[in-house]
């Protein structure tokens, strides 16, 4: 469900739901140009189909706009890693931002975060980074199993395990 974000009344959209809604409008586009040429469509017609197009664009926009900020995050969260351990705090805020956004965490992710865990921290701070360990473990196996499940020959979600 499309969020309100930030100060200026945007929403925000999941992928999934920016996808629906390009399949919508490529519906309603194609619906609407095998139905009539646009010069024999009425003036409100018309001008629903270029508000269609403004909307797609706009979508595509966002789509773009939403890949160079991921880009962005990954490429500051990678700089922040190459810099630890002094760069502790950033790198966590960083991880858990990009956490926030979709990334699944990389064997470098892991790493980093268990040779934190090895440093000597204040006991609220280890359980915090102990917490954000475990929470990337489950994210990179979860993400692991899936790709293994896509395999060809791979188990459909729908199917048990032979062995636990």
């Amino acid at each position: 469900m499309p969020m309100p974000y930030g100060s200026r009344g945007g929403m925000a959209f999941s992928a999934d739901e920016l996808r629906v809604l390009r399949r919508a409008l490529a519906h309603a586009l194609q619906t609407t140009s095998l139905s009539a040429s646009l010069g024999a469509l009425g003036a409100e017609l018309t001008e629903d189909i270029q508000e269609y197009l403004r909307l797609a664009a706009a979508v595509d926009e966002a789509v773009r706009e939403g890949g160079r900020l991921r880009a962005f995050l990954l490429a500051d969260l990678a700089r922040y890693r190459e810099t630890l351990p002094g760069s502790a705090a950033g790198y966590l805020d960083r991880l858990r931002e990009a956490l926030a956004a979709g990334y699944v965490p990389g064997p470098d992710d892991l790493a980093a975060l268990r040779t934190l865990n090895a440093h000597r921290t204040a006991p609220a701070e280890r359980d915090r980074r102990t917490a954000l360990l475990h929470h990337c473990e489950r994210l990179a196996e979860h993400s692991v199993r899936a790709r293994l499940r896509a395999l060809p020959g791979g188990r459909t979600a729908g199917t048990s395990p032979v062995l636990a």
